[in-house]
């Protein structure tokens, strides 16, 4: 199983980006995927996760209001859609599976090489 990251790129503060997770192996109703970022120097961070059987999404504090997280079963994939994007965004997002809700990165396995997002003020 891997899971792969794409859709970044460089956006004005304020516009708007959506990044996809296509998951290459089986995700079952019991796992969890999760969208950490990790911007230059600082520690990998959770933004928000999706079970995978319920559709229940979590976000964090720092991006709830402006992220939406949504899956699509039928291509295996989960969606990051980011509205009212702002610097501090800026990092390289990725994506991973786990069997619960966790929010350390320790949790999780399958990353991709992740997908650049910088946001320009």
């Amino acid at each position: 199983v891997q899971l792969q990251a794409s859709g970044g790129g460089l956006v004005q503060a304020g516009d708007s980006l959506r990044v996809s997770c296509a998951a290459s192996g089986r995700i079952y109703s019991s796992h969890v995927v999760a969208w950490f970022r990790q911007a230059p120097g600082k520690e990998r961070e959770f933004v928000g996760a999706i079970r995978w059987g319920t559709g229940r999404t979590y976000l964090a504090d720092s991006v709830k209001g402006r992220f939406i997280i949504s899956k699509d079963g039928a291509k295996n994939t989960v969606y990051l859609q980011m509205n009212s994007l702002k610097s501090e965004d800026t990092a390289v997002y990725y994506c991973g599976r786990g069997n619960g809700l966790e929010y350390a990165p320790a949790h999780y396995s399958y990353w991709g090489q992740g997908t650049q997002v910088t946001v320009s003020s």
